[in-house]
């Protein structure tokens, strides 16, 4: 497999794992509990899912051809929370996953040495994929922190809990053994 052919399956592994963070978050937390923020300044999941759904669809509708920064993107609409159900959240999440997936299987290898816009500017596909992906990992952990605030003692790890690593370790080791 070619560099770039491995980058492109990397990246889609990475992506798809900052997405079930962020359903994993999601599926814990109910309807209010999504709307929740430590005060004015800050965003609630709500707010941040819409966030990121308007700035996939805008990156990475026409990614190769059009400025991410489309014109009938309404970012500052994105920071109003008004999502009503825990069901529109979720369609609204896996709606901007949705284009960014399927942007990213239609990407060649030959692509990732093209350039692209970001309002105006101009970026490597490479860099373009790098820097969403930094932005999306930022939010989702965001996510993830208020859902462990919300949530307490009943919020459940999504990653190795505390005082099992070694465990874990050990598991990961005689898994990969024989490898």
């Amino acid at each position: 497999m070619s560099i770039g052919k491995e980058y492109l399956s990397i990246v889609l592994e990475r992506f798809q794992s900052v997405k079930s963070l962020g359903d994993k978050t999601i599926n814990q937390l109910t309807d209010e509990e999504m709307h929740w923020t430590y005060n004015n300044e800050s965003n609630s999941i709500a707010i941040i899912v819409k966030h990121l759904s308007g700035n996939m669809i805008s990156r990475w509708t026409d990614f190769l051809t059009t400025d991410g920064e489309k014109s009938y993107r309404d970012r500052e609409d994105e920071f109003v929370d008004d999502i009503s159900s825990k069901a529109e959240l979720i369609r609204i999440w896996d709606n901007g996953w949705k284009v960014l997936f399927k942007t990213l299987a239609d990407l060649q290898e030959q692509d990732l040495l093209k350039k692209v816009t970001i309002r105006g500017e101009g970026h490597l596909v490479l860099d373009a994929i790098e820097r969403q992906m930094a932005h999306y990992a930022s939010h989702v952990g965001q996510m993830v922190y208020i859902g462990k605030l919300v949530k307490g003692d009943s919020w459940k790890s999504l990653s190795i809990p505390r005082g099992k690593s070694e465990e874990y370790l050990q598991e990961m080791l005689d898994k990969h053994k024989d490898k």
